[in-house]
This record gives C-alpha cells, sequence and structure tokens, in this order.
C-alpha cells in the first residue's frame, strides 16, 4: 500500500469531533478507503496530512502506515503527491489519537 494512490471518503473533517468521543478534537482530515476492508471489519482508515481544510473526499499518496502494537488495525497516513512528512511529524500531527495506542511508524 506504500507508494499507491487513493482515495479517500471523510467521515471526520478537520475541525470536527468523534461521534462518540466528544472530546476528541480532529485537527486533520481523517476517513477511510471504501472497499478495502481492515482486520477491524470496518474500511480502512486514513489519517490525511497536507490538507488545511475541511474536505469531504480526498485523492493522495499513502506515505506511511501506523502499525499499533496493541490494536487489531493499522491507520494508514495519506498525503498529497510529492508532498513529503517525517516520522517525528506524522507521529505529531497524529497523535491525537494514537496517544492511545503502542504504535511503530513504517514509512
Amino acid at each position: 500500500m506504500l507508494g499507491e494512490i487513493v482515495k479517500v471518503t471523510v467521515d471526520r473533517p478537520m475541525g470536527s469531533y468523534h461521534p462518540e468521543y466528544r472530546d476528541m478534537y480532529y485537527p486533520i482530515n481523517y476517513g477511510y478507503i471504501e472497499g478495502i476492508i481492515a482486520p477491524d471489519g470496518e474500511e480502512q482508515d486514513v489519517y490525511i496530512l497536507g490538507v488545511n481544510e475541511a474536505v469531504s473526499e480526498f485523492t493522495g499518496k499513502v506515505i506511511a502506515v501506523i502499525h499499533r502494537l496493541d490494536d487489531v488495525e493499522d491507520k494508514w497516513v495519506a498525503a498529497p503527491e510529492g508532498t513529503a512528512f517525517t516520522e517525528e511529524e506524522i507521529r505529531t500531527l497524529t497523535y491525537f489519537q494514537e496517544q492511545y495506542y503502542k504504535s511503530e511508524i513504517i514509512m
């Protein structure tokens, strides 16, 4: 999946709150890839970096995978083609949600 171009349906746009955990604010766009089923039985979740406004869909390149060591699913990280982020930048930008998990970032 690394390097693949994917279309993401955004169900939690930048500036929104988690539907169940009302104190979890989304500082970045977050969504899923229709038709790709993750190990949790839901469609594959994706963090979108490098887009500074709320969007409803996004097409970009998978630049990293956040492999959760204490959860059944990984999170993919996508960004506009030609955009690069360091491991530290990815960790910082996804901390709002990833702080609750032990993980490694695969790039």
